[in-house]
C-alpha cells in the first residue's frame, strides 16, 4: 500500500513538474512573439516618420531622414535576403557572419544620425553631412553586394537545375516517341512481316474460291510439318 501512495506521488510531482515546464514555454514563447510584433510596429513607425520627413523636410533634417531611411532600407533587404537564402544554402552562412559585422557598422551610423537629427546646431550638422553620405553609401554598397550575390548564386542553381530537368524531359520525350525512330534490320523485318501476311490472306482467299473441304479429314499422319519430312504412306486393308 505505501508503495501504491509512493509511486502515486511521484506521478503526481512528475505532472506538476512538467505543466509548470509547459507552462514556462508557452509564457516564453507568447512573451517573445509580442516583443517580435512591438520591435515590427515600432520600426513601421519609425520608417513611416522618416519617409514622411524625407518628403516633407528640405535641408539638413530632409537629408538626414533620407541617409536613415535609405540604411534601413538596404541593410533589411539584405537581411531578408540572406536568413531565407542560408535556409537552403550553408554556404551563405559566412556571408551573413559578414553582414552580422556590417550591421555594428549600419547600427552605429544610424544611432549617429537620429542624434543629429535632434541636434539644434544645423551648422554643424551640414558641415558633417559629406562624411556621413560617404559611410552610408559605403555600408550600403556592401550589403548591396552581398545581397545580389546571394541571389544571382540562389538564380544560378535554379536555372542549372532547370537545364538538368530539361534535358531529362527531353530524353523521356524521345524514349516516348520510339517508334518514329526505325532501324534497318527492324524495316527490314517488318516488310517481311508484312509480305508473309499477305501471302495467308491470298491463300485464305484462294481456300475461300475452292469451296469447303471435304467431310473426310485428312490423315494426320499424312500431313507433313516441314518440308523435309516424308509423307506417311496410307494403311491398307486387306
Amino acid at each position: 500500500m505505501e508503495a501504491v501512495i509512493l509511486i502515486l506521488g511521484l506521478l503526481f510531482v512528475a505532472f506538476m513538474a512538467l505543466g509548470v515546464y509547459v507552462s514556462v514555454k508557452v509564457i516564453g514563447a507568447a512573451k517573445r512573439g509580442v516583443d517580435r510584433t512591438i520591435t515590427q510596429a515600432r520600426r513601421t513607425v519609425e520608417e513611416t516618420t522618416l519617409r514622411a520627413k524625407s518628403y516633407g523636410q528640405v535641408g539638413v533634417a530632409g537629408e538626414l531622414a533620407q541617409l536613415r531611411l535609405s540604411l534601413r532600407t538596404s541593410m533589411r533587404a539584405t537581411q531578408e535576403a540572406l536568413q531565407a537564402g542560408v535556409a537552403e544554402d550553408a554556404s551563405l552562412s559566412e556571408s551573413l557572419g559578414l553582414f552580422e559585422r556590417l550591421s555594428v557598422h549600419g547600427r552605429e551610423l544610424d544611432d549617429e544620425l537620429k542624434r543629429l537629427e535632434r541636434e539644434p546646431d544645423r551648422a554643424t550638422v551640414a558641415s558633417l553631412l559629406p562624411g556621413l553620405k560617404q559611410r552610408t553609401e559605403r555600408i550600403t554598397h556592401s550589403a548591396q553586394s552581398l545581397r545580389w550575390a546571394a541571389r544571382d548564386r540562389a538564380r544560378q542553381f535554379a536555372d542549372d537545375d532547370l537545364a538538368a530537368l530539361n534535358t531529362q524531359i527531353d530524353v523521356e520525350a524521345g524514349a516516348l516517341r520510339h517508334w518514329t525512330v526505325e532501324e534497318p534490320s527492324a524495316g527490314a523485318g517488318a516488310g517481311a512481316s508484312a509480305d508473309g501476311r499477305g501471302g495467308e490472306r491470298a491463300r485464305g482467299a484462294r481456300a475461300g474460291e475452292e469451296g469447303p473441304e471435304a467431310l473426310t479429314s485428312r490423315d494426320p499422319r499424312a500431313q507433313t510439318g516441314y518440308p523435309w519430312q516424308k509423307a506417311v504412306r496410307p494403311e491398307t486393308t486387306n
